[in-house]
């Protein structure tokens, strides 16, 4: 006999911190390509910066954005946690 497996949907492993993380990595990215497009081949910017933005984003951030862990549930802000008392608080007099 099959089982079915239920999905969840819209379930996305990333969160909005690997978001942030995924975002920064592209901006550096980009800064690098641009210091590797300035100048003469044989610049400061294009020799010495552009490798290390380069670097930095590709060897770095992006690995940290994928393997950064959001915060359980458990952990949350103590305002987060103030508002959802206050949510169940009002359900539960109605």
């Amino acid at each position: 006999m099959a089982r079915k497996v239920e999905q969840k949907r819209g379930w996305f492993p990333f969160g909005p911190r690997n978001r942030r993380w995924f975002g920064l990595a592209i901006a550096v990215i980009i800064v690098g390509y641009i210091f590797l497009s300035i100048g003469p081949h044989d610049s400061f910017w294009s020799l010495t910066l552009a490798p290390i933005f380069l670097g930095a984003g590709y060897f770095v951030l992006i690995p940290i954005a994928i393997l950064v862990r959001n915060e359980p549930r458990g952990k949350q802000q103590p305002k987060q946690q103030q508002e959802q008392k206050q949510k169940q608080q009002q359900q539960q007099q109605q």
